[in-house]
């Protein structure tokens, strides 16, 4: 109740002040109206966060009285001026005797207490929004658009922006050149001719002077039945003067009506939400206030003291109160910024429950059985002592923390992330060759028959040398030959295996799998990758991608895995020389391919579409080859690979091309992952606007593979958007794969970057792991340091937390109930 009391006596005291010596001070003063209206506020957040927490025994009736008091306050004369005085300390008195005698407390954490009380709050998060007071089924209906079915979801629902209107101006008194908030009396509505050129104007009045509200595109006439003389509306926007007088330019407003709360849409700083066709703001907003005033209390978040005052975090309830409906006296940059302490308190609360769910996940693997290798040993040191090249430094390090995570008795589970080139395979085969020394097998899935093939040719020259039997397993075998290579599995003669997905299937039986590498990982699903795991006993599992995933994506799309990057590239790898090119220089382009050709090497020219498309006005590869090789390159070898076309047919072409049996190779982005080309020294990219950041990267790194001199071409569109020129831009500055993917992940942001059918991604209601990245990283920090301390959580104080943790996210992040 003190914070109620003390807002009351800066209300009360300047009244006593005026009525004082029969109120001679009360002619010469002026903004009382806006001085008490700042106050009321404060009053009205003071009662919602105090004991008063039933809506019911909010003494509303009072308040809205105080309000009255002081509406229009400075046009009234002396005499009702002293008598809203007199009325307003009335109301003062009443409310600071409620004060005196409140209501009996209600628990604004019930996780935290009774048991009743918990199951309570959580019946009325879930209660269904129709069921909210002034909501119904049709209202229901469509904030089921918005994705809005509880009242949970509602008092997650945010606004997108603020608009200050803390200080009503007068109109008289509104600067030009300022953005201000002006209420007043529509008088004429107007549609206006200026050379030849229709402007609605809507003219408002209060005591103080008029001002010109003015539209100057938009729907006339749907606009101008919005407006009706004698409405009041509230109009904000810049100021301009005009001839004699002032308006406003497509000002932000709201019709008024008399059953309105001031309080809930001026005289505030007023939450602007987003907005579904049939619910506009007004409506929006009360429903809201009746959500946070009655609800907002049920929110709990049991994340432990020390944590939330190590991160200066506001109490939950608290944040959601001022998320929508800010205090008096907070920053409107810092709201409109999204960087709020009561935003920031919910961004960390979500991603701290997602970190401790992939925290927990980790656990998960830490208390399954493994297999503790011992390293360092005679056969991986011949390993290197074979190679005909230096390891880097970044390979080393990496090679380190897999070794580490091999000597552990429990199964890793690890992320490799390394550009094209820099030498992954090269790590993993040292991985391999640590199992096979300890006399387990080893295996790597890839997810094309050419780059298993390509694996198994550079695996196999290492495994003769050392010793050891390597076997490549695909679905176009021969029976007899697969028969004696699923033999050899069997026995355990064969150590190391490579293939695509035939090795999971039923039938292959491994002797030991100790060890697991997964190539391009997100070409594989989950059921497969795990099929592959359980054809071991608790193997080692290594998950390598060549497509550059940025930290915060990692953190959250693979939180759950450990993670390597080789952020070296071998010394004398050459950088590939990348130019865009438009329509008008597509003769340049061919010249560069004939002069690649010429010089003894191949390449690429990859086309956005397998055919031509009616809806789209794209070349495509299939008549694009035909045209090349008849048109442009009669004298050359020209062939075509597409997705359509079947895994054999794909192969063989690839065959030819590999043997230097064509010069050019028109393709889809079926080539955009693995091969390894070594002649191949030229990469043309068609419509290359039409791609992402990352997929122009990964189809650059087709070229390069040897020591040639290569080169990308970018065949853009001048019509292509902003975004895709910019991502053309950076292509050419640089090669780093790291900085592409940073750059991509900002142009498209993470849902696209990762794909629609990427279901790792986590559906956040607030966070955002871009703007919000910093956040992440705390919370990251904080979670994971507790379930260190408290694998299982299964601390009496974290039982709460474990309990909030499997309602939000047991479903999306697939967490064993254990403990």
């Amino acid at each position: 109740m003190e914070a109620v009391l003390k807002v009351l006596n800066k209300i009360e005291n300047p009244l006593i002040f005026l009525s004082k010596d029969s109120y001679k001070n009360l002619p010469i003063v002026r903004d009382l109206e806006r001085t008490m209206s700042g106050f009321l506020g404060e009053l009205t957040v003071a009662f919602t966060s105090s004991r008063f927490k039933d809506p019911g025994s909010i003494p509303e009736e009072a308040i809205g009285e105080l309000h009255k008091a002081f509406q229009r306050f400075d046009a009234l004369s002396v005499s009702d001026r002293k008598m809203r005085i007199d009325a307003a300390l009335v109301y003062i008195r009443e409310l600071k005797n409620l004060c005196s005698n409140p209501p009996p407390p209600v628990s604004a954490d019930p996780i935290v207490h009774k048991t009743e009380d918990r199951a309570e709050c959580l019946r009325k998060l879930s209660l269904d929004v129709q069921y909210i007071k002034g909501v119904g089924p049709r209202v229901a209906a469509l904030l089921g658009r918005k994705g809005l079915k509880n009242v949970e979801d509602m008092l997650y629902f945010l606004p997108r922006r603020y608009e200050d209107r803390r200080n009503i101006q007068s109109i008289s008194s509104v600067a030009v050149g300022a953005r201000e908030t002006v209420v007043g009396t529509i008088t004429e509505v107007n549609v206006q001719r200026y050379r030849n050129r229709r402007v609605l104007e809507v003219t408002i009045s209060e005591t103080t002077g008029l001002l010109i509200a003015k539209w100057f595109q938009g729907n006339f006439s749907y606009l101008a039945k919005k407006f009706k003389p004698g409405e009041r509306i509230i109009l904000t926007g810049a100021v301009k003067a005009f001839l004699h007088g002032k308006e406003m330019l497509h000002p932000d407003y709201e019709i008024l009506d008399e059953t309105d709360d001031e309080l809930v849409h001026f005289k505030r700083i007023v939450p602007i939400y987003s907005e579904t066709e049939g619910l506009h703001q007004k409506y929006i907003r009360k429903i809201m206030m009746r959500v946070v005033t009655e609800y907002s209390h049920c929110i709990s978040s049991p994340i432990p003291e020390e944590i939330c005052q190590r991160n200066h975090l506001v109490d939950i309830g608290e944040a959601i109160r001022n998320a929508h409906f800010p205090d008096h006296d907070q920053d409107i940059e810092e709201l409109n910024d999204l960087q709020s302490p009561a935003r920031l308190r919910l961004v960390f609360d979500e991603f701290f429950f997602f970190e401790l769910g992939m925290a927990l996940k980790r656990t998960g693997h830490v208390f399954e059985p493994g297999i503790s290798f011992k390293t360092g040993g005679a056969l991986v040191k011949k390993f290197y002592n074979i190679l005909s090249f230096e390891i880097t430094g970044a390979q080393k390090r990496v090679i380190g923390e897999i070794e580490a995570d091999m000597a552990r008795p429990h199964p890793m589970h690890r992320l490799l992330q390394g550009d094209v080139g820099s030498g992954k395979t090269v790590v993993s085969t040292a991985a391999m060759v640590t199992a096979c020394e300890a006399g387990f097998q080893a295996a790597i899935m890839a997810p094309t028959e050419i780059l298993a093939v390509q694996h198994f040719n550079n695996i196999r020259k290492w495994a003769q040398e050392l010793g050891i039997q390597a076997a490549l397993l695909t679905g176009n075998m021969k029976a007899a030959e697969r028969r004696e290579i699923v033999k050899g599995i069997e026995s355990g003669e064969t150590g190391i295996v490579v293939g695509t997905h035939a090795i999971i299937q039923e039938g292959i039986a491994f002797r030991n799998l100790g060890f697991v590498v997964i190539d391009e990982q997100h070409r594989f699903g989950v059921i497969q990758r795990a099929a592959l795991r359980e054809k071991g006993t608790g193997p080692d599992v290594l998950v390598m991608t060549a497509t550059p995933i940025p930290r915060t994506l990692a953190m959250t799309v693979y939180g759950d895995l450990d993670l390597s990057v080789i952020d070296e590239m071998p010394p004398g790898k050459k950088p590939i020389k990348t130019k865009v090119f438009y329509e008008k220089g597509r003769e340049k382009v061919y010249d560069i391919i004939r002069k690649e050709v010429e010089k003894g090497n191949q390449a690429f020219v990859v086309y956005p579409l397998v055919e031509e498309s009616e809806a789209l006005d794209l070349k495509d590869a299939t008549s694009m080859a035909a045209h090349l090789q008849k048109d442009i390159f009669p004298d050359l070898r020209v062939g075509l690979i597409h997705g359509r076309m079947k895994g054999a047919e794909k192969d063989a072409i690839m065959t030819v091309f590999k043997s230097g049996d064509l010069d050019v190779l028109v393709s889809t982005t079926v080539i955009e992952v693995g091969i390894d080309i070594p002649t191949a020294s030229l990469m043309v990219v068609e419509h290359a606007e039409r791609f992402g950041l990352s997929q122009l990267h990964q189809l650059r790194g087709r070229v390069g593979r040897g020591d040639l001199d290569s080169y990308c071409v970018l065949v853009a569109q001048h019509r292509g958007s902003a975004d895709a020129k910019k991502r053309l831009r950076v292509m050419e500055q640089t090669n780093d794969g790291f900085r592409i993917a940073e750059e991509d992940l900002l142009i498209r942001g993470p849902g696209e970057f990762m794909g629609t059918k990427q279901s790792g991604l986590p559906d956040f209601r607030v966070a955002s792991i871009l703007r919000d990245a910093t956040t992440l990283n705390e919370a990251h920090r904080e979670a994971f340091l507790l379930v260190e301390k408290d694998p299982g959580l299964i601390k009496p104080e974290h039982t709460a937390l474990k309990e909030v943790l499997m309602r939000r996210w047991e479903s999306r992040l697939e967490i064993a109930k254990t403990g």
